[in-house]
Formats: structure tokens, C-alpha cells, sequence
């Protein structure tokens, strides 16, 4: 396999988040209105009521490959899958590295996955990378079509170079751009899933971006930042690698950053939880804006 692969963790999120803020002419009015919707539905206990049932939301792969490695097995999809429900139902044993100040926000989030009736597409590219610009998600620039992004999820998997391991759209986007992507070396448990992000963990963070949720840090580096989640203390920026506990940034101590979060930028074997706050958010968005997507 190629050396060209990130060191620390990448997500090109908030990039794809600015790009449709200025091509696409809705799509701020359309954030707004799911931001609003959103703090409702929490606000009125609705998301509690969501988080109380399990919901299984529906996966479509879409293996796009230029070159045989690419070109990822069933088994790895279905890893990757597993990932997911593992993490997502708090069902992984490294949770027990949580420091017990935070254990009683860890939860289940009550969501499931699993692979749609026809869940893997496999489509032969002469691209041999794709970044942010959502080219991945068109037959026409290289890539594959959505498929019915109002009751499917759809996840690419492809080769999206050196710097970047992957990206989503926040709820309130293009159907035709809904999703998320992810860098074929991260993606899965298997095959070519590559150290320190071979956990699967890539997807289950930004399917947390796809399910609402901000980045710990609030996505500015000076303390300001807010990722609309009560119960995650501020952080001054990412984490990377392994932090050590405690991490105190932003007058935050003696706690410090909740690195451990899967909505920060820490190595897949280093996050292991949501919090309460992010659960109900994530539970807010099924109950409305995402509400089309349970099974």
C-alpha cells in the first residue's frame, strides 16, 4: 500500500459545510431551520422519547476503485458495519478507559445499522483520488450516484489521497450530495484498513457529523468554539494521536478536553464514547430532519 496516508486524524467536514454554503443558494436558510428544529425537539423531551427505542437505520456502499486494493471486500464492508453498531451501542470494551469523571455520560445511543437489501455498489473509476468536492458522488465525475438519500444511508468509500480521511453532510443539504465518504485505508476493521485508524472509528465520527453533531472544539481554535453539546467541555482545538489525561485547554480543568469523544480527532484507539448531550442530539435529528431514514 501507498505511504501517502494521514498521520493524525483528518476530516474534511467543515470544508464541505462552507463549500455548500456558498454554491448551493438554500442551503444556510436549510441549516438554520434544522438547527432550530433540533433545539425544539430536545427542548420538548422528544429526543429522550426517541432515545427510549432502538432504531436501525439502513447502509448503502458504495465501493468506488481505481486500483484492485480499492476495490475492498464484502467482509470489510461488513466490518465496517459492525464497527458501528459496536460503537454506536456502546458495546465497546475500551470504553472502560473513560475516566470515571465522565462515566456517567456515557451511554447507548439506541441507533443500529445495518447493510440495505442491495448494500454494496461497486464501481471501477479512472480517478485516481477524490478530495471534498463531492465528485465521488456522481456517475458523471468518476464516482456513483446517490441512491435514496431520504430513507438510505449512503457511504462512499474511496481513495481520497494523503490528507484526508473523511467528510459528511450535516442534515439540511442536496439529496443528491447526501452522505458520507470515507478514505478506503480508513474504513472497516479488515483488510485495508490501516493503523492508528484500522478501528472502524472513521465512520462512526462522521456519521456523527451526518447524525448532527459538531466537532468537540467547536471548529475554532481560540476557546470560542461551541458544538451545541452541554455536557462536552470546551477544548481550545483538536486532539490528535493519544492524549494523556487530563488535557486542560480553555480554563477547562481539572478534566480537561474529553479527547476519548468520537467527535474529536484522536486515533481510533484512543475514542470511545458519545456523551448524553450528543446522544440527545443525535436522537433530536432522527426524530426530525433525519426522521425518513429509520427502518
Amino acid at each position: 500500500m501507498s505511504d501517502e496516508f494521514p498521520r493524525h486524524r483528518t476530516c474534511g467536514q467543515m470544508v464541505v459545510h462552507e463549500l455548500l454554503a456558498e454554491t448551493v443558494p438554500d442551503y444556510r436558510a436549510n441549516r438554520l431551520a434544522v438547527e432550530d428544529q433540533t433545539r425544539q425537539i430536545i427542548g420538548s423531551g422528544e429526543a429522550m422519547l426517541m432515545a427510549a427505542r432502538l432504531v436501525t437505520i439502513r447502509v448503502l456502499v458504495h465501493v468506488v476503485h481505481h486500483t484492485d486494493e480499492q476495490n475492498i471486500s464484502d467482509d470489510q464492508v461488513r466490518g465496517q458495519i459492525d464497527a458501528l453498531n459496536r460503537d454506536y451501542r456502546a458495546q465497546n470494551d475500551d470504553k472502560a478507559s473513560v475516566p470515571p469523571v465522565w462515566l456517567s455520560l456515557l451511554a447507548d445511543t439506541n441507533v443500529a445499522f445495518e447493510l440495505a437489501s442491495d448494500g454494496i455498489t461497486r464501481t471501477e473509476t479512472s480517478v485516481d483520488g477524490f478530495g471534498v468536492d463531492n465528485a465521488v458522488k456522481f456517475s458523471d465525475r468518476g464516482g456513483a450516484d446517490a441512491r435514496e438519500t431520504d430513507r438510505v444511508l449512503n457511504l462512499w468509500v474511496c481513495d481520497l489521497g494523503p490528507q484526508l480521511l473523511g467528510y459528511a453532510q450535516f442534515p439540511g443539504g442536496p439529496a443528491e450530495t447526501d452522505g458520507v465518504v470515507i478514505h478506503y485505508r480508513a474504513f472497516g476493521t479488515g483488510g485495508t484498513a490501516t493503523a492508528p485508524f484500522h478501528l472502524g472509528r472513521t465512520a462512526v465520527h462522521e456519521v456523527g457529523h451526518f447524525l448532527g453533531l459538531r466537532h468537540i472544539w467547536g471548529d475554532r481554535n481560540d476557546c470560542t468554539g461551541n458544538d451545541f453539546v452541554a455536557d462536552t467541555p470546551p477544548a481550545k482545538e483538536a486532539n490528535v494521536g493519544k492524549p494523556v489525561f487530563p488535557h486542560i485547554t480553555c480554563n477547562n480543568g481539572p478534566s480537561g478536553d474529553m479527547f476519548m469523544n468520537y467527535m474529536d480527532y484522536v486515533d481510533d484507539d484512543t475514542m470511545v464514547m458519545f456523551s448524553v448531550g450528543q446522544i440527545a442530539r443525535m436522537n433530536a435529528t432522527l426524530a426530525g430532519p433525519r426522521e425518513s431514514l429509520i427502518a
